[in-house]
């Protein structure tokens, strides 16, 4: 079922969608996203119950629109001189899983835990694969082309890459992010490390 929420930059109750983002983030580091109900959020919030309808459907409708400032609030961490230029970027620039990206994403997944423990719990409700699918045209496709992977194999190395890596991440945020960062970060480039070595030999 989609959801009633407007784009945060055309309405006007972007103040009252944001605090029950903030009431539902509260709340996921005290219970269970399942066991949350509408009254709490209201009440964490200070809004009323038709002023959460007439944002969302339902509780799961809250948690895909938080993910989307979650996600934009990470992204906007990122500087200028992070930003990928697949055509011109060495290949050692390309492999984008290394400390330049891990670190800063592992550190913002340790402050968030409970919310990717809950993202975890509802990926279908999130629709992850179309977010997954939109970077997988702009930026993963052209990276894997410059590392010379043949084109019908990059669904495959995609899908080895992208989930493999998010395995790693939601495992370590649903034990309570206990290993060290710098840990997980080496944890998940000596999965990868072996195919990123083979190609670079292949393409020198």
């Amino acid at each position: 079922m989609e959801s009633k929420s407007m784009s945060r930059s055309q309405s006007k109750y972007y103040n009252t969608a944001l605090c029950m983002d903030e009431a539902l983030v509260l709340l996921l580091d005290k219970k269970e996203f399942e066991y949350i109900t509408v009254k709490e959020i209201c009440t964490k919030a200070g809004v009323n119950r038709s002023t959460f309808y007439l944002h969302y459907e339902t509780v799961k409708d809250l948690l895909k629109e938080c993910l989307e400032h979650v996600n934009k609030e990470f992204i906007d961490q990122f500087s200028e001189n992070n930003k990928v230029d697949v055509k011109s970027d060495s290949l050692e620039d390309l492999i984008l899983i290394n400390d330049k990206y891990l670190i800063p994403y592992l550190t913002f997944v340790k402050e968030h835990k409970s919310f990717y423990k809950a993202i975890s719990k509802n990926p279908s409700t999130l629709d992850a694969e179309s977010s997954l699918n939109n970077l997988f045209k702009s930026v993963i496709e052209p990276i894997f082309l410059r590392f010379g992977s043949n084109k019908d194999d990059i669904p495959y190395l995609f899908e080895y890459y992208i989930k493999g890596t998010s395995a790693i991440i939601i495992k370590w945020a649903n034990g309570g992010c206990k290993e060290d960062i710098n840990h997980m970060s080496d944890l998940i480039k000596s999965c990868i490390k072996p195919y990123h070595t083979k190609n670079e030999n292949e393409t020198n």
